[in-house]
């Protein structure tokens, strides 16, 4: 298994209490694909540098997770669907 960083910014219109479920969701979706999350840090709302699908603004969230290469192609499938994420970045640490 490779260890990975996930960054996602989730949609400025997902409520305080819509929030911790749709992290929970992306955790759920990893671990039921045989996967690890390590640490999960919510930043909170940010001011994008630009507007990305009309939104000025978006919750950043990075998970630090494990997950077997063929799965991080699935997970990232799952997130391009997704209409609370409106941008992720999957990257693989070396652990050289």
């Amino acid at each position: 298994m490779q260890k990975y960083e996930l960054v996602t910014i989730l949609s400025p219109q997902l409520g305080e209490e819509e929030l911790p479920a749709a992290v929970e969701r992306i955790t759920n979706f990893i671990a039921s694909r045989g996967g690890e999350v390590t640490d999960v840090d919510q930043w909170g709302r940010r001011r994008l540098a630009y507007p990305i699908e009309r939104f000025n603004e978006g919750t950043y969230v990075i998970t630090q997770l494990s997950l077997a290469a063929p799965r991080a192609a699935e997970l990232e499938a799952n997130l391009r669907i997704s209409e609370e994420v409106i941008r992720h970045l999957l990257v693989r640490k070396d652990g050289k």
